[in-house]
């Protein structure tokens, strides 16, 4: 494998910031390695600056995909620190229940993946939604998952599992419920991924065309940001929040450090965000 020298280095790192916004620095060069040692074989460059070159010119067809799709595997399961899941059935979802009660659209639950990947997470919250809410087919439930890499976001989209990703937190009862078994894998049930769509976005771009959410899951991702992006990330999330909405991250995450505006409570051992757009915050 081509040995790695500080220009290699340096040229990836850039080209890892400007595709994904994922912060790399000379402490991951083992990353650049595992991640990308294939691709450079693959598409007979002569180094890693030759990568990054190629990757910008656009010069060899589906190259830049692969190479976000390289950097941005990461690892998923079902219904992922479970505690989440647990707040959602049992404090937030009955909550959001009564709230809607008296507003126009009072059946509608609108949620938000960020960094979905395969898809887990967005159908362990569609599982959790129908085994909380009775009759849920009569209501109007938009799960929306997106993620940067394409390929991952055409997984989620057909929803088909092999045996060792169906290990992977899925509990027996929830498969059996849930899924369709295809002989050489497992399909999530069709009124399942009804309540689910899925769309490329890079989380570093504008996003408020998404429209309004009650409920916005973005776990494990901010992490590989600088705080200047996690900082702009959030301060973007708040506004797509609808009000009283929720904000879960990752288990070793915080919000903290972000301002007053977030305000946190603890439900089944998870922490929970609500955003108050009316805290002035000090420049």
């Amino acid at each position: 494998m081509t040995n790695l020298n500080s220009e290699d280095i340096d040229a990836i790192c850039r080209l890892v910031d400007d595709l994904c916004g994922i912060y790399w620095d000379e402490s991951k060069a083992y990353l650049i390695e595992a991640r990308l040692g294939s691709l450079l074989e693959k598409s007979s460059c002569k180094n890693y600056r030759d990568l990054a070159s190629k990757v910008r010119a656009e010069c060899v067809p589906g190259l830049r995909s692969e190479v976000i799709d390289a950097v941005t595997t990461n690892e998923t399961l079902w219904f992922r620190d479970s505690s989440p899941f647990q707040a959602l059935k049992y404090k937030i979802v009955p909550e959001l229940i009564d709230a809607k009660q008296s507003t126009c659209f009072p059946k509608r639950f609108r949620i938000w993946c960020a960094a979905c990947s395969t898809g887990q997470e967005p159908y362990s919250i569609a599982m959790t939604l129908a085994d909380t809410i009775p009759h849920i087919e009569s209501w109007d439930v938009q799960i929306l998952g997106t993620d940067i890499s394409p390929a991952a976001v055409e997984r989620a989209s057909r929803g088909i599992y092999n045996k060792m990703e169906i290990g992977r937190g899925m509990d027996p009862e929830s498969l059996k419920r849930y899924f369709v078994d295809r002989g050489d894998g497992w399909q999530v049930h069709d009124r399942i991924r009804s309540m689910c769509m899925f769309k490329p976005l890079n989380l570093h771009e504008p996003f408020h065309m998404l429209g309004s959410f009650d409920i916005v899951f973005c776990r494990n991702v901010a992490i590989y940001f600088t705080l200047p992006d996690q900082k702009k990330l959030f301060a973007k999330i708040g506004e797509v929040l609808a009000p009283g909405g929720w904000v879960f991250v990752g288990s070793s995450e915080s919000l903290s450090h972000l301002g007053p505006q977030w305000q946190t409570e603890q439900h089944c051992r998870s922490n929970c965000y609500r955003f108050n757009k009316h805290i002035l915050v000090g420049t």
